[in-house]
């Protein structure tokens, strides 16, 4: 993970993502009436600064994989937060809380969505864009990550 997001090795964002795929790929759970995937977005400087978002990248491989429309834009990151590594528990739900939103002109209405992100730590992350989703009107958010800290 950390060659993909510091090093900028970006084929390994497929890799990761054909990775996980293999590995869950027969957990009708997690699979069934999933309507499309979605990644945890960058804010817009960090995405400018980095060149990319490693969990899009492997988001689109699991949905390619897995024959699954890629959500692009569904979630925006509205507010730059600092990296999350270097916090505890509760300063990473505070970090995150607002931080972000559903696209302009995305309807997530009754959808099944499965989000994808690299990392679990705390899940402060994944409950923040759920919480979102959910409030927007998605029938259930899933998600699913390549690592967890």
């Amino acid at each position: 993970m950390l060659l993909l997001k510091f090093r900028k090795i970006r084929p390994l964002g497929g890799f990761l993502g054909g990775l996980v795929y293999e590995a869950v790929k027969k957990d009708e759970d997690l699979w069934r009436e999933v309507d499309l995937i979605i990644s945890v977005p960058l804010h817009k400087d960090r995405q400018r600064e980095r060149g990319f978002n490693q969990a899009e990248r492997i988001g689109r491989e699991i949905a390619r994989q897995a024959g699954i429309p890629f959500g692009r834009g569904v979630l925006v990151k509205i507010r730059s937060t600092p990296p999350q590594t270097s916090l505890e528990y509760g300063a990473r739900v505070e970090n995150v809380r607002g931080a972000y939103a559903l696209g302009r002109k995305v309807s997530v209405e009754g959808k099944t969505l499965l989000l994808v992100d690299d990392v679990f730590t705390t899940g402060s992350t994944l409950g923040e864009c759920a919480r979102v989703l959910r409030r927007a009107g998605a029938a259930d958010v899933r998600a699913i990550t390549v690592a967890q800290a």
